[in-house]
């Protein structure tokens, strides 16, 4: 790519630099819509791989959002997941240098702030040498955080490493602002396979004092004790910017909830219209893991028997999906892909099958939904035990990577959702009622004297003062 200069140096110019993931990419590129909306002025850089030009390249932008890239110099986003160490690995040691050459065809305007997720703790570095100021962006919950900022008090406890199933039960409660919580309820990286990564993650939020500004995904009043406790602990000015969702799609008339031409489903819009209020479940496991494929077959074979409706979105299990439910004319739809915020919001799902991821569970709370959570890696686990057993809004499907490993079958699953999804029940009742408080949580939030909002126009004030722009 050549060099870029085609607007004028009086704008205020961020240079956003993801994580190149979807869980990370989405949040930053939410944030950044939303800064472009509140001024012509602002002008934003989103850098991405070439490859992930290529998934992101014909979804519709602002005009002042624009793509530069830089080469695949890191494994490919098809099949990371075979090896996150070493897609973490490379994500730290091979972008730096193409990130570098890249800010130097950037000839005008020079950026006012480089937007970093956490963990490419590099940009830190390119910061001070450039004299730009830098901001950490947070993908997950502050709970999460915590933990990795206060990794030595684990050790300090004797509670790591430890072998989580002896001492998955055993609770952990020498974290700042954090209740008591299992260990078998601490993020993946620290027990098992997950080890390999924990220095890496510790290390990457440990520096974070050295940025100018810290940016959470999170609405302030959903995590306001782990926030204010962390603020007493690092010095670097914090930002509440979340949800960090594209909520303001949602009054777009001109988006409508359809899915991509070549899919035989065709658009679903209609399905849903045609079903009874709160009757569908919504399942989707994310893109990243998946279970091994007895489960899938346990799930499938479940949900089939419990004669639940179902919207559910799966990339390469839509076929299986197909031939154990049978007939799918009035069971239900299955589809690749879907606005998953604006699906939620529908007033047809009653409820929501999740993998927990930080996204997914803000958009089921932005919807007031309830969940079935079935939590696989890494932030999972605490964002289900948040759910469940801290906002009391769901149910555990299963427990999580720190209990024994079981099959959960078919019959326990038909059950499962049988029970969730009865609207009469006292237990769903409730259940229902918590969420729509979150909702309004969320909503009040994101209002224009809601903390969020306060939040980023503080944010913009902040890094406008930097330059005139």
């Amino acid at each position: 790519m050549g060099s870029i200069n085609n607007h004028p140096t009086t704008i205020c110019h961020v240079v956003a630099m993801p994580y190149p993931g979807r869980g990370h990419i989405n949040p930053m590129m939410s944030f950044c819509n939303l800064l472009v909306s509140k001024s012509e002025e602002i002008l934003i850089t989103f850098v991405v791989t070439e490859e992930w030009l290529g998934f992101l390249g014909s979804e519709p932008k602002p005009a002042n959002i624009r793509f530069a890239t830089i080469p695949n110099v890191i494994p490919s986003e098809i099949g990371r997941a075979a090896d996150f160490p070493s897609f973490l690995k490379a994500t730290l040691t091979k972008l730096e240098d193409p990130f570098e050459r890249l800010l130097d065809r950037l000839e005008a305007p020079k950026p006012n702030v480089i937007i970093h997720d956490t963990f490419m703790k590099w940009v830190l570095g390119v910061g001070s040498r450039r004299n730009i100021p830098v901001a950490s962006f947070w993908t997950q919950p502050m709970s999460v955080f915590a933990v990795l900022y206060h990794f030595d008090l684990l050790k300090q406890n004797g509670q790591f490493p430890v072998d989580v199933s002896e001492r998955g039960n055993e609770l952990v409660n020498c974290i700042p602002g954090i209740p008591p919580t299992r260990i078998a309820d601490l993020p993946t990286v620290f027990y098992g396979d997950g080890r390999n990564v924990v220095d890496i993650t510790s290390e990457a939020v440990s520096q974070v004092p050295k940025a100018q500004y810290l940016l959470l995904t999170s609405a302030y009043e959903l995590e306001s004790q782990i926030i204010d406790t962390l603020k007493e602990a690092i010095p670097t000015p914090i930002y509440s910017i979340g949800p960090s969702i594209p909520y303001f799609r949602l009054g777009d008339k001109s988006s409508t909830i359809s899915i991509d031409s070549r899919n035989d489903e065709g658009c679903y819009q209609q399905w849903l219209d045609s079903q009874p209020k709160s009757s569908v479940l919504y399942i989707s496991q994310g893109s990243f893991l998946s279970v091994s494929r007895a489960q899938m077959d346990e799930i499938i074979a479940g949900v089939d028997m419990s004669g639940v409706r179902f919207l559910w979105v799966a990339r390469g299990d839509a076929c299986r999906i197909k031939e154990g439910c049978g007939d799918l004319s009035h069971k239900g739809v299955v589809v690749p892909w879907c606005d998953q915020l604006k699906v939620l919001c529908h007033p047809s799902i009653g409820g929501f099958w999740t993998h927990c991821g930080w996204n997914s569970t803000k958009e089921g709370v932005f919807a007031g939904i309830p969940f079935l959570t079935y939590p696989i890696f890494w932030d999972q686990i605490p964002n289900s035990k948040t759910i469940v057993d801290d906002w009391k809004i769901g149910w555990k499907v299963r427990q999580g990577m720190g209990e024994e490993e079981h099959l959960v079958t078919r019959e326990e699953i038909a059950g499962l959702v049988q029970r969730f999804m009865d609207l009469e029940s006292d237990e769903g009742k409730e259940m229902r009622r918590r969420a729509k408080e979150l909702e309004e949580i969320c909503r009040r939030a994101i209002s224009k004297e809601g903390s969020t909002e306060t939040a980023i126009n503080a944010f913009i004030q902040d890094i406008s003062q930097r330059r005139d722009c």
